[in-house]
């Protein structure tokens, strides 16, 4: 399953800021060292700017997503802690570029490992300021790893959904099926029974027809017999 194009955006925008906290960091080390910063102030600013973007961006597809009930809102509300985060690291970032505040020491609030361009050491990270629980003494690699899994269990857990209600989109159409037979059946039925009346009214009309037939056959005899009855009676010698 791929992964959420929020979440993406909000990796990029880790890495930016991890990014933006290395080039302080080197900054200020050149600036320790007599060298000319001019041109890393001036990434600097580009990528300060570009993060405030990137964090502006985060908040509106937040926002789409929370109206539109794309996502739960635990999920929104873990997706606003986030970009709350992020938005304090934005400051922090702000404030250390402009020499408000001062960069910690490289023994606490650590993000990087051996990769961060320096041989055995770590970059200082000085946007991790309030560092979570979760997260303390962890180097970057291993909160992305952290991460990383949370986002796999949420695929995960994601799948088993999925799958779950594949079977039961399964079953609702085996139900609809078994209905459709069951509306069939109870269709021919419903025939065979108009059939039946239909037979039966044609029956009790032929009874009613033979009874009405015999009734007039009878009073026919009875009057056959009362005019042999008057003619016998009116020959009949005295």
């Amino acid at each position: 399953m791929s992964q959420d194009p929020w979440l993406q955006n909000y990796d990029a925008t880790c890495r930016l800021a991890q990014e933006i906290a290395e080039n302080i960091h080197e900054r200020n080390r050149q600036q320790r060292t007599g060298g000319n910063p001019a041109k890393i102030n001036m990434t600097l600013r580009a990528s300060l700017q570009k993060l405030k973007q990137n964090i502006a961006q985060l908040k509106e597809g937040l926002l789409r997503a929370s109206s539109s009930r794309r996502i739960m809102q635990s999920e929104a509300d873990r997706r606003q802690n986030l970009i709350d985060d992020l938005l304090t690291r934005e400051k922090q970032l702000n404030a250390t570029f402009k020499g408000d505040i001062t960069e910690p020491e490289p023994s606490r609030s650590t993000l990087m490992g051996a990769g961060a361009g320096t041989s055995g050491g770590v970059a200082a990270n000085p946007w991790l300021v309030n560092e979570s629980e979760e997260t303390r003494g962890l180097t970057f690699g291993e909160i992305k790893q952290q991460q990383q899994r949370i986002i796999e269990a949420q695929d995960a857990g994601l799948d088993a959904l999925s799958a779950v209600i594949s079977r039961q989109k399964i079953m609702g159409q085996e139900i609809g099926n078994e209905l459709d037979e069951q509306n069939e059946i109870i269709d021919d039925l419903a025939h065979l029974v108009d059939k039946t009346d239909d037979r039966i009214r044609n029956e009790t009309r032929r009874v009613k027809l033979v009874e009405t037939k015999s009734a007039s056959c009878g009073m026919l005899v009875v009057i056959v017999l009362l005019l042999i009855a008057i003619i016998v009676v009116a020959v009949w010698p005295v």
